[in-house]
């Protein structure tokens, strides 16, 4: 499983010029699943993404990182992104070998948006192999990239 951590100011994901997900101060993920993911993964993967301290203390005179989204209680705009796992090693057109199917990844997807939306925040998200239009005001820049893999 791959998500790509970003820190916005805000986000929103469209289909066909409507807005069908929007955040305000929090993360945007953007996940791929692979074809030998498991929950095992998922639960790995959420446990991270809510605990990462990505924030900077508000009370703090250092800019270091101390807040999770959980502390500051940001929002989260999740997007499934299959072409996170696109090997572009050869060739000159993308290999999707180590995606998952559709079906097995629609399935793992919505299970990591319900294992997260029961933290309470707040949470968006895209559609599911929607084509999609999404906007990140990254905060800082912050990106990072998480990986899990099975096994």
């Amino acid at each position: 499983m791959r998500v790509i951590v970003q820190r916005v100011t805000s986000s929103r994901v469209e289909i066909n010029g409507k807005i069908v997900g929007k955040i305000g101060k929090g993360l945007n993920l953007l996940v791929g699943i692979a074809k030998n993911d498991t929950e095992a993964e998922l639960d790995w993967m959420v446990r991270k993404c809510l605990a990462l301290r990505l924030f900077p203390d508000p009370n703090s005179d250092a800019d270091r990182w101390e807040k999770s989204v959980l502390d500051i209680n940001g929002e989260l705009l999740i997007v499934s992104q299959f072409t996170l796992y696109g090997d572009c090693r050869k060739g000159r057109r993308p290999s999707f070998d180590r995606s998952a199917s559709p079906n097995l990844a629609k399935d793992l997807y919505n299970l990591f948006v319900e294992k997260l939306r029961s933290s309470g925040l707040k949470l968006e998200t895209g559609e599911f192999g929607a084509m999609m239009q999404v906007s990140i005001e990254n905060d800082g820049p912050v990106t990072m990239i998480l990986e899990k893999e099975a096994g």
